[in-house]
């Protein structure tokens, strides 16, 4: 039942992720996928035959591709909470954390292969 719950609610911030500028949908979705997976394949099916989220989600699976337009919002996402972070007046160790963890993460991001377009 948690991973139905779960599930559910992922999908919905996945779907606002969508719609959202710089709320990455993408991940929430895998993520649901996975929950899904857990508790109900049907939903699980309807997420990955869906016309808008299912091939993302599908490329993720077999590739663990990931689309170049998520790929640039990712990156843009990561640049601004960086910019943010460095106005914000944080302290030096707090802008060094932030700048190493999003350079790994846009690593991560970057070196994955690219997948079909959301």
């Amino acid at each position: 039942m948690a991973w139905l719950a779960l599930g559910l609610i992922l999908t919905g911030v996945g779907i606002a992720g969508v719609i959202l500028p710089l709320l990455p949908g993408t991940i929430f979705l895998i993520l649901a996928a996975g929950c899904f997976a857990r508790s109900s394949p049907r939903l699980e099916g309807w997420l990955l035959a869906h016309r808008r989220y299912g091939p993302a989600v599908a490329a993720w699976r077999r590739d663990r591709a990931i689309p170049i337009k998520a790929k640039l919002a990712a990156f843009a996402g990561m640049s601004l909470s960086l910019v943010v972070v460095s106005l914000s007046g944080a302290p030096p160790i707090a802008l060094l954390s932030t700048a190493v963890l999003i350079g790994a993460s846009a690593l991560y991001v970057g070196t994955r292969p690219s997948g079909p377009p959301e």
